[in-house]
C-alpha cells in the first residue's frame, strides 16, 4: 500500500495548523491527527447542500451562503441542486485551503471555482452572516463541527449569540444547515432555543455516519 505523504502544512488564524496528505490519487486535509475530509468521503458534505436545498426549493435569485471551502464537496452539491439563477458565496478563512483548491487540488475540485453564480470570499464567515444577508440557506461546514478542533474562535458560530446571527440573516422560511461528525444535544438545544424548527439528520461518509442539522426559520 501507498504511504501518505505531506503536500503541505498551514497554520489556522488564532492557532491550529492544518496539513494537507496526499496517497496516490486520494487526499486529505488533517488537523493533527484527526482527518478533517477526505477526498474519497464527501458524501455527508454533499447532503448538506442536497438537503437544505431539499427544504428551500429551487427558489430563482436565492442567496446561499457557505462557510468552509474544504474539498468543495458542498460547493459542487449547491451548484448541482439550488436555482441555476442562485448567488452561491463560499466564505473561507484560511488562504491555503482557497491556494490547494486550485493547486493540488484542482483535480478535486474540478470547475466549481470558475462558476459565474459562485464568489469566494477569504475569511471569517461570521462577518459575512452579520453583513451581508439576507440569504435563503447558510450551510456550515466549519472545522468538525460545534465541537471545534482546529480553531477555538469557531466556537463563536455555534454559542447563543451566533444562532441568533444565523438567524437574523435569514429569510422567512431559509435553512440554517450545519455539518457535525458527532451528535451533540446541548447543540441541539440552543438551536431550538433561537426559534428554528430543528431537524437531526445521521448521513453516510464512506463508512461513518455524521450529523446534518437542519434548522428552518418559521
Amino acid at each position: 500500500m501507498l504511504a501518505w505523504k505531506q503536500v503541505d502544512r498551514t497554520s489556522v488564524p488564532d492557532g491550529g495548523e492544518l496539513k494537507l496528505m496526499q496517497r496516490g490519487d486520494e487526499f486529505s486535509i488533517m488537523s493533527g491527527a484527526t482527518e478533517l475530509m477526505n477526498s474519497r468521503r464527501g458524501g455527508s458534505e454533499e447532503q448538506l447542500a442536497i438537503l437544505a436545498a431539499g427544504r428551500i426549493g429551487k427558489r430563482d435569485g436565492a442567496r446561499i451562503l457557505i462557510g468552509g471551502l474544504g474539498m468543495g464537496f458542498t460547493l459542487r452539491a449547491a451548484l448541482a441542486h439550488f436555482s441555476a439563477q442562485c448567488e452561491i458565496i463560499v466564505a473561507e478563512l484560511v488562504p491555503a485551503v482557497i491556494a490547494w483548491a486550485k493547486g493540488p487540488l484542482a483535480g478535486v475540485h474540478g470547475a466549481s471555482l470558475t462558476s459565474p453564480r459562485v464568489i469566494l470570499y477569504e475569511g471569517d464567515v461570521a462577518p459575512v452572516i452579520s453583513h451581508n444577508g439576507p440569504f435563503d440557506a447558510i450551510l456550515l461546514d466549519v472545522d468538525n463541527g460545534p465541537d471545534g478542533l482546529s480553531r477555538p474562535a469557531n466556537d463563536r458560530l455555534y454559542d447563543a449569540k451566533g444562532l441568533a446571527a444565523a438567524r437574523a440573516a435569514l429569510n422567512p422560511g431559509g435553512v440554517l444547515a450545519i455539518w457535525s461528525a458527532a451528535p451533540d444535544q446541548r447543540f441541539v438545544n440552543r438551536l431550538r432555543q433561537t426559534g428554528l424548527k430543528v431537524e437531526e439528520l445521521r448521513v453516510r461518509a464512506g463508512g461513518a455516519r455524521h450529523i446534518v442539522w437542519l434548522a428552518v426559520k418559521r
